[in-house]
């Protein structure tokens, strides 16, 4: 999602006056009769069905019915319609979950092409329903071999955009590698959706043409984006058709001959060609030496769960251990309920944000006492006695060493099969558009991975502390990262499937989901609904949603407990573009059209098989698709 900009138009203006509250207030009260009144109107031919014709402009529902997907089969939430429903086709033709991935997450990189594509990288965790098994495939992008930390120190600016902004591209290489293990369809066969997409076209959404109007100026200024995206000189709005031709025949040349295309073969050495021409310094060496990192998936025991995820160089999997422990260990859930959880939360969030920047790619770095102390029950229960109920603190009282990583952008899915297979994928370009670059000859968007590097520098992004050396960009080195998928068990049994995209404020949204649904109970709809709030401990600045999404749901932290927070300190500024989570959830005590004990995976049924309900984030306009 967004680049965090204190200087962002994106962030709204302070709440009015209580006077004007009230005045809103009562209107609101005045159009819930009008709607009172409507709905005995229409009664007769159906609400809803009326709404749908356009008879009723106004009492949309907090949440449409056809906003919520549930099937006994396999589920796909992505964040477009689009891709969920490409995912899902996988799913009906005996694929695997990891199939769906694969094809839902080409697809965003084509649909959704700001966030994701094969220009990027990413993290997936993938578990084997049978035997409970987790992967956790780390395809980061990694900096180039002739990268040298001198240049960077002395062109700072070179990191954040441009050429030489560029990691090397790995998202195939992680796609491909989990399809080895898991995929039962044609490799071809997960790319031809996209392909045509690319080739033949696609709609724009009005997602999309938000980010190509706030990205103008380096739309219009590259060549390769222009082109894609501003033919004739005319940035494409929401209806208009895109096309990528480009992208097409290089997706279809990896589909054919497999990554070997990109790697080692024809598109990889066109990808270089226009890196290069363009001032960069990636090589075909870098391409063919990449290697994507498989291990087993991180687990953590929390809140009466095992939460699956993936190891440093993610911060997601830790960061969402401490933060947890630290509210397990108020030992009540009445102690995380209402405002006064959300500000023990926003407090353990500012702990967390000063104990991850400790991290770092754990081949080049050692991470291993922050990961143990960052997972500790007993280091958490330290900071619960750190939290103070009344008051918040400068940044100082919690012991920053380090600046922040502003991370950024990101697309997720989260993915269930009719075996209970489970995938949850998170994957990125970074920033905007990436480098702000299309290779020409490829069609595809290059990252802006370097960014997530630090730098020794004078300045520095909170302009306070230094930069955190265990980040120093190196050569072949994997940057920090907030990405966050994680798969949910309780017990034995797969519970649910979490991720988001919005980089720095992607932990805070999975943990605000996660608590909201598995431990306080919500609908998943509602989890995902609820107002967030996020912080970036330096600068000390807080931020509540206020956000108008494009399907005209509102999403606004409460007054009451905005005032809450403000006497206890917090200053907060309200957000209109916050994190975008993707939530699959299975029901443990509902099965799926079998009787109890055929669910439960007795007698060598297989794992239980509950209903699933999946929903994907309105904050970016996707909708999930299920068999």
């Amino acid at each position: 999602m967004a680049q965090i900009n204190l200087q962002n138009p994106l962030l709204g203006s302070r709440r009015p006056e209580r006077k004007a509250r009230s005045v809103v207030a009562l209107t609101i009260l005045l159009a819930v009769a009008v709607l009172s009144l409507c709905y005995v109107y229409y009664a007769g031919v159906g609400f809803f069905e009326a709404i749908n014709r356009g008879d009723v402009h106004e009492g949309r529902r907090r949440w449409d019915n056809d906003d919520v997907v549930e099937s006994d089969v396999g589920v796909v939430a992505a964040d477009d319609s689009r891709c969920s429903a490409i995912g899902v086709s996988m799913l009906k033709r005996g694929g695997h979950a990891v199939d769906a991935a694969v094809a839902a997450a080409l697809c965003v990189g084509v649909v959704n092409s700001m966030s994701s594509g094969i220009g990027g990288g990413g993290f997936m965790v993938v578990r084997d329903g049978r035997t409970g098994q987790a992967e956790a495939y780390n395809f980061r992008e990694t900096a180039p071999s002739a990268t040298t930390l001198e240049f960077y120190k002395q062109n700072p600016g070179a990191k954040h955009v441009g050429p030489l902004s560029l990691g090397v591209p790995s998202e195939i290489a992680g796609l491909h590698a989990a399809w080895r293990r898991h995929g039962r369809l044609p490799w071809r066969s997960l790319f031809e959706p996209s392909i045509r997409l690319a080739r033949d076209g696609f709609v724009v959404a009005p997602c999309l043409a938000g980010f190509l109007e706030s990205s103008r100026e380096p739309i219009v200024a590259d060549p390769g984006l222009r082109r894609v995206f501003a033919p004739g000189g005319k940035l494409l709005q929401a209806g208009d058709t895109c096309y990528n031709p480009e992208l097409a025949n290089t997706l279809e040349m990896v589909a054919e001959q497999g990554p070997g295309a990109l790697y080692n073969g024809t598109v990889g050495a066109k990808l270089v060609s226009d890196v290069r021409k363009a001032g960069g310094i990636l090589t075909t060496e870098d391409l063919r030496e990449y290697k994507v990192e498989v291990t087993e998936a991180m687990r953590v025991d929390t809140m009466g769960y095992a939460i699956l995820g993936m190891p440093p160089p993610s911060a997601g999997t830790v960061g969402v251990a401490l933060i947890l422990n630290v509210l397990e260990s108020y030992g009540s859930l009445d102690g995380i309920k209402g405002p006064l959880g959300l500000h023990r939360f926003i407090e353990s969030l500012k702990h967390m944000l000063a104990v991850r920047m400790d991290l770092g790619d754990p081949d080049f770095v050692n991470v291993t006492d922050t990961v143990l102390a960052m997972l500790s029950p007993s280091f958490a229960e330290q900071i619960r006695r750190d939290i103070v109920d009344n008051t918040t603190f400068p940044a100082e009282h919690y012991r920053p060493k380090w600046s922040q990583l502003r991370d950024h952008g990101t697309s997720h899915v989260s993915i269930v099969d009719a075996d209970r297979n489970a995938v949850s994928l998170t994957s990125t370009i970074n920033t905007y558009f990436g480098a702000e670059l299309l290779s020409p000859s490829t069609g595809i968007i290059l990252n802006n991975e370097m960014d997530d590097f630090s730098v020794p520098a004078s300045e520095t992004g909170d302009g306070v502390l230094p930069p955190p050396p265990s980040n120093f960009i190196q050569p072949n080195k994997r940057p920090l990262s907030s990405m966050t998928p994680i798969i949910i068990l309780k017990g034995d049994e797969l519970a649910g499937v979490l991720g988001g995209s919005g980089g720095v404020f992607i932990i805070p949204a999975v943990i605000q989901v996660f608590l909201n649904h598995f431990v306080l109970g919500m609908e998943p709809m509602d989890a995902i609904l609820r107002p967030r709030v996020y912080h970036l401990l330096t600068p000390d600045l807080g931020f509540y949603e206020n956000i108008t999404a494009i399907n005209g749901y509102h999403i606004e932290l409460e007054e009451d407990w905005e005032v809450f927070l403000d006497e206890r300190g917090h200053r907060l500024t309200p957000l209109s573009s916050g994190a975008s989570c993707q939530l699959v959830v299975q029901d443990l005590h509902k099965a799926a059209g079998k009787t109890t004990s055929q669910s439960r995976g007795q007698a060598g049924v297989g794992p239980y098989r509950g209903v699933l309900t999946a929903v994907s984030d309105p904050r970016k306009d996707g909708k999930a698709a299920g068999i």
